[in-house]
């Protein structure tokens, strides 16, 4: 037997405002997008963006119906419509907001397993990785230089 270490580096930013001025801007849609939300059962809103290289900001929030959970993710709504909208397009930066709608969330909250399955797709498409920045309503933002590096040990399309 072997053992193997795989290692996540991570930047953490005490507060918004050390983030830089075009993250600030990104992660501000995200809190736009956040509060078009349809969360009735979850009481969970989550917000996204992502900067195109096109210059192009889509945007997503978590949207739930009554056959829960068949609704979809905050990341994947703005993700596919890229995908969609923007074909050609490269996804260069994703920013995330996500918090509870019953208590304060100061912790930053990274993509479900789901979405990081979703956004891993477009990384490996694209063959450049998606940076990505995520946060509680308030407090720390982490930084993640990719979605490898929060999802190692990747499922792709190699293994079909």
């Amino acid at each position: 037997m072997k053992e193997v270490k795989i290692e996540s580096v991570l930047q953490v930013y005490d507060s918004f405002k050390e983030l830089p001025e075009s993250i600030a801007t990104l992660m501000n849609q995200a809190q736009e997008a956040r509060a078009q939300a349809y969360a009735p059962y979850s009481n969970f809103s989550v917000g996204a963006a992502i900067l195109l290289d096109n210059n192009k900001v889509v945007t997503g929030s978590n949207q739930e119906n009554a056959s829960y959970p068949s609704g979809l993710c905050a990341e994947r709504t703005a993700i596919y419509y890229a995908g969609a909208k923007y074909p050609k397009a490269k996804m260069l930066t994703m920013a995330i907001i996500a918090g509870s709608n019953s208590k304060p969330t100061t912790e930053p909250i990274p993509p479900c397993g789901a979405c990081r399955q979703a956004i891993a797709e477009y990384e490996i498409k694209q063959d450049q990785p998606i940076e990505i920045y995520f946060m509680g309503e308030t407090g720390k933002v982490v930084r993640s230089q990719s979605l490898a590096n929060l999802l190692p040990l990747l499922f792709d399309k190699s293994y079909l």
